[in-house]
């Protein structure tokens, strides 16, 4: 059968890219070898927030009394009845997928996808069977899987994955996570909420590495006063398996430490999954584990394009669904705008929230800019007073000479719901002025993003 459009992978890439592709009018149909949705929807982003949402419910029972609420009895974390839950909503909203499809007439084709020359894709179903379809364009989102180090090789048992750490038969005593990032700090933030004893360890010198230094620092501050042990600038050099705990060797600066754990998850980061796909036999170029595309995510090979975890750039939900909406934009003949990546936000889902878009301090000074920062802290911040967690604050950066918003940082309660202002108000380049001059509603946490922005340039109230 021959389609206008054949995409590889059902993820928030592949899935978007489709819909899109048939509200503009192309025959369309998605290669698909496991569940509707990838890896965000079924063992990602969705079942891990459901994960989340669970630990803050236990921590808020936990701390009833600092509400004035009394609660009779233990309050106990059932992880067998957390896990269920996650995984229901996983399985709900890749049963949306399924929805979309029908009613955007998206064919979908079971099966794992290799492409071919001559713009054919051949599918081998779960019975071994073979078929081979045409489209006059090609979108390949294959996504990304967890990455393994030589020195720590999953077992799926004792040396895990995130996927495993979602679905553990039952909740472990103690844990070493390995690597800071969004996904590991999400997992040591939830296991250490419901009892588990957390160790964190980071081989550069801040935890969630990737953000603006004075955020990194706070979620240290955090982590470690709900109880978990944070390692930066530190390596796990060897993990002893053989005993009914594992022993895990963490090399930091003072020395090698030794801890005794039930499980390690490994969290350092993902490795694409472009192998057995056909990309060398099509002549597709690849460079250090990604395929090489340009603004409109074309490949070096007419008719075949790349998006998501599999090219250069952050590997984000978000990023790979606009990514798919301009490919398909550009094929349709539409004049889409590039991405801009300096203005993709990124969220991390731990207690406090992190939430950050634009240049970090660091980068905008290295860059040659010379800046005005603002900070205003939730300690301020009526809601966030009411609300009982005041850890945290809002950090924006701004260029001194012409007022360009080069930046904004966050980390507190709610902040994930709150950057998506910061990136309409960059990308209509809106400037300081603009933003104390919104009437910001009160009290919201959202007031914190104006404070801040009046304390960059000396006129904030509160502080």
């Amino acid at each position: 059968m021959n389609y206008d459009i054949l995409v590889l992978g059902s993820g928030p890439g592949g899935y978007v890219a489709a819909i899109r592709a048939s509200q503009l009018g192309m025959k369309v149909a998605v290669v698909e070898k496991s569940e509707l949705g990838g890896i965000c929807l079924n063992w990602g982003c969705i079942p891990t927030k459901a994960l989340l949402k669970s630990a803050q419910v236990y921590n808020y029972a936990s701390h009833a009394s600092d509400y004035g609420i009394k609660i009779a009895g233990k309050i106990e974390a059932d992880f067998e009845a957390i896990v269920k839950r996650s995984r229901g909503v996983a399985d709900g909203m890749s049963k949306g997928i399924q929805f979309l499809f029908k009613k955007n007439k998206v064919d979908l084709i079971q099966g794992f996808g290799k492409i071919k020359p001559g713009k054919i894709v051949e599918v081998t179903d779960a019975d071994g069977k073979t078929t081979e379809y045409s489209a006059s364009h090609i979108i390949i989102a294959t996504g990304a899987r967890s990455r393994q180090l030589p020195n720590l090789i999953q077992d799926g048992k004792k040396i895990i994955g995130y996927r495993q750490a979602m679905t553990l038969e039952k909740q472990p005593k103690s844990m070493v996570v390995v690597g800071s990032g969004a996904i590991g700090s999400e997992f040591a933030y939830f296991y250490n909420s419901i009892g588990t004893e957390v160790t964190l360890v980071e081989f550069l010198d801040n935890i969630v590495p990737l953000e603006d230094e004075e955020v990194s620092k706070q979620l240290g501050r955090s982590f470690k006063k709900a109880g978990m042990k944070v390692f930066t600038s530190s390596e796990v050099t060897q993990v002893d398996t053989k005993g009914e705990n594992c022993l895990v060797t963490i090399k930091t600066k003072k020395g090698e430490e030794k801890i005794e754990a039930e499980v390690v998850l490994s969290a350092i980061g993902i490795a694409t999954n472009i192998e057995g796909i056909g990309l060398e036999e099509t002549g597709i170029a690849i460079e250090k584990g990604k395929v090489l595309v340009d603004e409109y995510f074309r490949t070096n090979i007419e008719g075949y394009y790349a998006i998501g975890d599999i090219v250069p750039g952050p590997a984000l939900a978000h990023t790979a669904s606009h990514e798919g909406i301009i490919c398909v934009e550009k094929i349709a003949g539409h004049h889409p705008e590039p991405m801009n990546y300096n203005n993709n936000p990124g969220c991390t889902y731990t207690n406090p929230e992190i939430a950050s878009v634009g240049f970090t301090e660091k980068a905008a000074l290295e860059a040659g800019y010379e800046i005005k920062v603002g900070k205003f802290p939730f300690s301020a911040s009526g809601k966030a007073s009411a609300a009982g967690n005041k850890d945290g604050f809002v950090k924006v950066i701004f260029d001194a000479k012409y007022g360009e918003w080069l930046g904004c940082h966050m980390i507190g309660d709610n902040v994930t719901e709150m950057i998506a202002e910061v990136v309409v108000a960059r990308k209509l380049e809106t400037t300081a002025r603009e933003i104390i001059e919104a009437v910001h509603p009160h009290p919201t946490m959202s007031e914190a993003i104006m404070e801040a922005v009046a304390a960059a340039y000396g006129e904030v109230i509160h502080i």
